[in-house]
C-alpha cells in the first residue's frame, strides 16, 4: 500500500541527503526508523562530556542543591 506524506522543503532535501544511489525514499525512511529504533538512552550516557556550556549548568544545579534547604 502506497501513503502520500506532505514534507516541508528542508526535510525533503535532508531526507534527499540521506538517500543513497539506487535507494528510494522508502528505503532510506525505513533505513533511519531502524537505526532510530535500536537506540538506547544509555547510548546517550556521557554525551556531555567535554562540553564546558553543559558542565558548568551542572555545577550551578549541584551548587544550588547544596544551598537548598529541605523540608521534612
Amino acid at each position: 500500500m502506497v501513503k502520500v506524506i506532505s514534507l516541508s522543503d528542508d526535510a525533503y532535501q535532508d531526507l534527499k541527503a540521506l538517500k543513497v544511489e539506487d535507494e528510494s525514499f522508502s528505503d532510506v525512511v525505513r533505513r533511519v526508523v531502524e537505526k532510530e529504533k535500536g537506540k538506547s538512552f544509555l547510548d546517550l550516557a556521557g554525551s556531555w562530556k567535554g562540553d564546558k556550556e553543559l558542565s558548568k549548568i551542572f555545577e550551578n544545579v549541584i551548587e544550588d542543591r547544596k544551598k537548598a534547604k529541605f523540608r521534612f
